[in-house]
């Protein structure tokens, strides 16, 4: 009989051990990882000087196209507030100097083609006219899963934006 309230507590010791080990795994990345300083953007209120803005006009198609800079090159995006992340074409990372092996499409992604598998990926700076955000999350996405590139809301998020007399006015 003590064996067995032995082994009960024994198990019941190891239990909460696993428990604990779950907990820290899950929560402890949230708490230890550094505060970000929002070094991803110089964000300047619309009323202070040197704000940036810039007004895309509705397309004939009724979508929201923007010529950009990624890095310094140039890329067309199609604003897409759906889009948790900037979406690129496999073609148009390629002109930016970004590679990914296939080992490195992790992410499954949900597009209007169906399900595809993408390669996370950090833009080092994105310019949309005089806005610029820097350290920007995209996805890499095979050309066929895509129609164009799609400026997300890992921008858009770090950016003031609405809708004003038929254009998206983006500002910082």
């Amino acid at each position: 009989m003590a064996a067995v309230i032995r082994g009960a507590l024994i198990m019941q010791q190891i239990l909460f051990l696993v428990f604990v080990v779950f907990a820290v795994a899950v929560f402890a990345p949230r708490y230890l990882t550094p505060p970000q300083q929002n070094a991803a953007v110089a964000k300047a209120s619309p009323e202070a000087a040197g704000s940036r803005s810039i007004s895309i006009p509705r397309g004939q198609n009724g979508h929201f196209s923007v010529d950009g800079r990624v890095d310094g090159r140039r890329l067309s995006f199609m604003v897409d507030t759906g889009a948790s992340s900037i979406a690129l074409r496999e073609a148009d990372a390629a002109r930016l100097g970004i590679h990914p092996a296939r080992r490195e499409y992790t992410a499954r992604v949900s597009t209007a083609n169906g399900i595809v598998m993408a390669a996370p990926v950090t833009l080092n700076r994105v310019e949309i006219g005089d806005v610029i955000v820097r350290n920007v999350a995209a996805l890499v996405l095979p050309d066929e899963a895509l129609g164009g590139n799609l400026l997300g809301m890992s921008f858009l998020g770090q950016v003031h934006w609405q809708y004003q007399s038929g254009k998206l006015v983006l500002e910082q």
